[in-house]
């Protein structure tokens, strides 16, 4: 399998759907149902998986793969992440102000005055919109802020490296003497 560098997830496999082996995706492409266009899945464990088909269902795609065809094969699934390398997404179809959430991940995290503040560990989306998990500089502790404009006003690919305002309930205060 490819390096982690070079992996970018494309969903999520759930429970089984039916007894063919057909199974539920939590997509994270642009168009769900779009999963299989850009080649074979990979997973973790070094397996190639094709989609022969997919359609939408309430909330999340149900996929078929040519290469799973009973519902004990679809349950083992459960959980899969599925990635692609880099090189099968188009680059070139991404507007002005577009971007893989994978290219955020390492980054720098800085103040406004330039000061190290983390590193970019991840960007979760837990249903209410996108998250940005920064490692703290100097800490092993992370912490979640909002992936808006007004948090990360500038993202500088260049320099990898993203600008943080971080709002104000979560800047230290100075200790208040209890005398």
């Amino acid at each position: 399998m490819a390096e982690r560098d070079d992996l970018v997830l494309m969903g999520v496999v759930g429970a089984p759907h039916g007894v063919k082996g057909q199974v539920r995706v939590k997509s994270y492409t642009c168009d769900p149902l779009a999963i299989g266009d850009y080649g074979p899945l990979l997973t973790k464990d070094g397996r190639s998986l094709e989609v022969s088909n997919a359609q939408q269902s309430k909330n999340v795609i149900v996929v078929t793969f040519k290469q799973i065809r009973f519902r004990d094969e679809a349950e083992a699934l459960k959980g899969t992440e599925l990635f692609v390398t880099r090189d099968q997404l188009p680059d070139d179809q991404l507007e002005e102000d577009e971007f893989f959430v994978e290219d955020l991940i390492g980054m720098a995290v800085v103040t406004e005055s330039g000061s190290a503040f983390g590193t970019v560990q991840d960007v979760p989306n837990y249903g209410a919109g996108d998250l940005v998990e920064v490692k703290l500089e100097g800490s092993i502790k992370t912490e979640l802020y909002a992936f808006e404009m007004a948090v990360f006003p500038t993202i500088d690919f260049e320099e990898r490296r993203m600008v943080i305002v971080p709002p104000g309930e979560i800047i230290a205060q100075p200790e208040r003497n209890s005398e």
